[in-house]
Order: structure tokens, then sequence, then C-alpha cells
């Protein structure tokens, strides 16, 4: 995907550090297949909205193929 954005299920994030530089793989699952395999997008931290909890619908934005931002799904 050039430019758009994708639901999804919220799993859980990881906070990870390379060479000081700290980001967060986010995991999720797809909103059409919630038991199907788990992904990963790795972000900067101010890119994710805060108090997501497992099981949340979330908007995934990408640009050029890659996660640019994950905010709460609209209900």
């Amino acid at each position: 995907m050039l430019k758009g954005f994708r639901e999804a299920i919220f799993r859980h994030v990881e906070s990870v550090s390379i060479h000081g530089q700290v980001s967060w793989d986010v995991y999720f699952s797809d909103a059409d297949d919630p038991n199907g395999p788990i992904h990963k997008a790795r972000v900067d931290p101010d890119s994710v909205v805060r108090g997501l909890e497992p099981g949340d619908r979330i908007r995934l934005e990408y640009l050029v193929g890659n996660v640019m931002s994950v905010t709460r799904a609209e209900p």
C-alpha cells in the first residue's frame, strides 16, 4: 500500500532501542481475521495513541508501505 489506512485489532506493544533510538513494535491482527496471524509494525512512540488495550480496534496509517501512525478506529 503506497498511502492509505487499514483497520486492525491491537494485541500489544514492545519498546525497542537500537543505538539509543527508541521505537515501538506494535503487534496487531487483521480486523477481518482477528484469529489469524499477528503482524508487527515498528513506529516512533509519538506516533501511537496512548491508552490502547489488547483487543482495541486501531487504524494504521500507511505511507510507502510503512506504518506512520496508530490511532483508535472510529466506532
